[in-house]
C-alpha cells in the first residue's frame, strides 16, 4: 500500500536498487568464475559446470548472509535504511541464484542415471559420507524449499490471504534456511578436508550474522530499560535528536513501543511502532507525502490519527505529545487505534523548520 494506492512503492529508487543487485551478481559470478579458472588449470582444471555451481552457491549464500544483516544494521545505523527498504528485492533475486545452483547440481550429478534425478539426490550414496554418514545434497534441497515458499508469497497478496501472523511465522523461516545451508557448505567441505574457500566463507557469515544479531539485542535492551518510567508525562529526551521527517523509537513503562516523529519542521506525532500490515517497526520509516511510511512494504498512516488514507482501513494506536522547551512529554498511555488528537508544535521554531546554531 502506498499513497498512490499501489501494492508495492515501485519508484525510480527500487529499479536502480534492482540493477545494482543484478549488476552485483553478474560481477561476483564473472569474477568468480574468472579467479577459479586461472586457480584450477591444466591437469587440475575443474569443468565449467563445476565452475558454475561454485559460483552460484556462493553468490546466493554470499547474498543469505547480507540479506540477514540488513535488519541489525538498519537498527545500529540509518544510513542502511535503503537496504531494508528494498530487501524483499534481495531476496528474491537470491532464490533465483540458488535455484540455478540447484538446478545445475540435480542435472549435472543426478541427471544421466536411471533414476528421477529428485529420486537419485535422496538415494544416491554421495561417496565419501561426512561423519555420521550424513549426505550433504538433502539439507540444501530442504533449505531451497524454504527459501521457494518465502519467494512465492513475498508480494502482500499473500500476506493479506494468510494474515500477518502466518506471514510473518513463515518468513522467519529464513533462519531456519540459514542453518541448513550453513551445514548443507559445511558438511560438503568435510568431504575435501576442510580447506578452500567455503569454509572461510562460512566463517565469516556466521560471525557476521550472529555478532550483528548480539549487539543489536544488546543495544535494544539497554534502550527499551533506558525509556521505561512509570510517569502520567514521560521526559523522553529533545526534539533536536529527531531529524526531520524521521522518527525516535521508545519504550514506557515496559509497554509496547512508541514511535515519536517530527516532521514539517515543527510538529511531533506519537504513534504505536508496529505497523498494521506485518508488524515492521514504523519508528524506522519516514514521512512520504505526509504519511508515516512503513520501512517495510510502504503501508502508510496519518500522524495526526493514526488512520491509513482512503480507501484504506488500517489503524494504529495514537499518544498525547506536548513540548516543554526543547524537550519531548509523552503520555505513555494508548489512544484507541485511529484516535485524532492534537500534534504537539515546537514554539519559535524557524519558518524554514531547519534547526539553528
Amino acid at each position: 500500500m502506498s499513497h498512490g494506492y499501489v501494492s508495492v512503492q515501485w519508484n525510480r529508487q527500487k529499479r536502480f536498487y534492482d540493477l545494482a543487485i543484478w549488476a552485483g551478481i553478474i560481477l561476483y559470478l564473472a569474477v568468480f568464475m574468472g579467479v577459479s579458472s586461472a586457480v584450477w588449470s591444466g591437469p587440475e582444471a575443474l569443468s565449467p559446470e563445476i565452475v558454475m555451481i561454485r559460483a552460484l552457491g556462493s553468490c546466493a549464500f554470499v547474498m543469505l548472509t547480507i540479506i540477514l544483516c540488513i535488519g541489525p544494521l538498519a537498527r545500529l545505523s540509518d544510513r542502511f535504511l535503503p537496504l531494508l527498504y528494498n530487501r524483499r528485492h534481495l531476496g528474491v533475486s537470491m532464490f533465483l541464484i540458488a535455484l540455478a545452483h540447484g538446478g545445475i547440481v540435480l542435472g549435472w550429478y543426478h541427471g544421466f542415471g536411471p533414476l528421477n534425478p529428485l529420486v537419485a539426490l535422496f538415494t544416491t550414496d554421495p561417496g565419501a559420507l561426512t561423519p555420521g554418514g550424513i549426505p550433504f545434497q538433502p539439507l540444501g534441497f530442504f533449505a531451497l524449499l524454504i527459501l521457494f515458499l518465502m519467494a512465492a508469497t513475498s508480494h502482500d497478496y499473500w500476506n493479506a490471504n494468510l494474515g500477518a501472523p502466518l506471514w510473518k511465522a513463515l518468513h522467519m523461516g529464513v533462519y531456519l534456511a540459514y542453518g541448513l545451508i550453513v551445514l548443507h557448505v559445511v558438511l560438503g567441505a568435510l568431504q575435501g578436508g576442510l580447506s578452500g574457500f567455503k569454509p572461510v566463507m562460512v566463517g565469516i557469515s556466521v560471525v557476521l550474522v550472529g555478532g550483528l544479531h548480539i549487539v543489536t539485542a544488546i543495544r535494544e535492551v539497554g534502550r527499551d530499560r533506558a525509556t521505561a518510567a512509570e510517569a502520567e508525562w514521560v521526559d523522553i529526551g529533545s526534539w533536536k535528536e529527531i531529524p526531520d521527517g524521521r522518527a525516535k523509537t521508545v519504550v514506557i513503562g515496559g509497554s509496547e513501543r512508541i514511535a515519536v516523529f517530527r516532521y514539517e519542521g515543527n510538529k511531533i506525532a506519537a504513534v504505536a511502532n508496529a505497523c498494521q500490515h506485518q508488524n515492521g517497526p514504523l519508528g524506522e520509516g519516514r514521512l512520504i507525502d505526509g504519511c508515516i511510511t512503513c520501512p517495510w512494504h510502504g503501508f502508510q498512516y496519518l500522524p495526526e490519527n493514526g488512520r491509513s488514507p482512503e480507501p484504506f482501513t488500517e489503524k494504529i494506536p495514537t499518544y498525547n505529545a506536548k513540548v516543554d522547551g526543547d524537550r519531548i512529554l509523552l503520555d505513555p498511555n494508548p489512544l484507541p487505534p485511529g484516535t485524532a488528537r492534537d500534534v504537539a508544535v515546537i514554539p519559535d521554531m524557524p519558518d524554514d523548520g531547519v534547526v539553528h546554531g
